[in-house]
């Protein structure tokens, strides 16, 4: 009987420590937590605190490693003296949040000090838009957009917030809200071009395409920086194709191809299209 009673606590025990973590969160879920890796072979775990830094981005501050003893405890190896930062990018792999409960063991604090650095200034437009500029970046437009409007109404103004907004807006299939700031934005600067492409991409979008097509014509008249014009003329040229708009497409395919000539598969795209909707 007493050794059924063993293996049971055995067992029982293996499974706490085992099920302490869970390595379910991503690196953009972990904003300003403490987390864990896998074990490594040896079975210990990496740790470290995730933070943003408004110039490199996503960022560990790597603390050291730890493994877990039969009990359950957290026994941290010895602290190396160099500081590590390491600048992280969304990907697949998933962390644990080290529990509150462990901090003791791991001699952490649940905000470490040297935090307040970073922290500064929370509330200004600046660091609004910074964090909202980094979360479209990862393709995290709906958390984007909590920074991007809170900046928006302190300063409406402020260079570059609109089309970031109106980039999330997009993201998000939110296009009246995109064609109305980005039309705001483009009274304060018409030859910007990163914001006609973006007005002409929620033209497009919501189906608009009159509208998109004058915006388009118009963005090559004027604005001298003609990195989207390929872009922007194969986008609608698309779109005329699916809606089976054989007049308009026709209008578009010579312009398109102007501005697409060493692209060589949107070039061959183009053909396919043209010989489809012209046989």
């Amino acid at each position: 009987m007493k050794s059924i009673f063993f293996i049971a606590c055995l067992l029982t025990t293996n499974l706490h420590a085992q099920t302490t973590l869970q390595f379910d969160k991503r690196f953009l879920d972990s904003e300003d937590k403490w987390v864990a890796f896998e074990a490594n072979k040896e079975g210990a775990h990496s740790f470290g605190f995730i933070y943003i830094d408004a110039q490199a981005g996503l960022t560990l501050n790597y603390e050291g490693t730890f493994t877990i003893s039969p009990s359950g405890e957290f026994i941290p190896a010895k602290k190396e003296n160099a500081i590590m930062k390491v600048r992280l990018q969304p990907n697949n792999v998933l962390v644990a949040f080290i529990p509150e409960s462990k901090f003791s063991e791991l001699q952490i604090e649940a905000i470490p000090g040297w935090l307040q650095n970073y922290k500064r200034d929370t509330n200004s437009v600046s660091r609004l838009y910074r964090w909202g500029f980094l979360y479209n970046g990862w393709e995290e437009c709906e958390k984007a957009l909590t920074y991007l409007e809170k900046a928006n109404q302190i300063n409406p103004a402020f260079k570059g917030l609109a089309v970031e907004l109106a980039f999330s807006y997009n993201c998000l299939g939110q296009y009246s809200k995109a064609v109305s700031v980005l039309q705001i934005a483009l009274q304060q600067d018409p030859k910007d071009a990163y914001t006609n492409k973006e007005l002409i991409y929620a033209q497009i979008r919501s189906g608009d395409l009159d509208k998109a097509a004058v915006s388009c014509k118009n963005a090559i008249n004027i604005c001298t920086d003609v990195t989207f014009h390929g872009e922007n003329c194969y986008n609608l040229l698309h779109e005329l194709y699916l809606k089976k708009d054989k007049a308009n497409f026709n209008l578009w395919i010579a312009e398109t191809k102007k501005w697409n000539t060493e692209k060589e598969k949107i070039m061959s795209s183009i053909e396919i299209m043209n010989k489809e909707l012209n046989q």
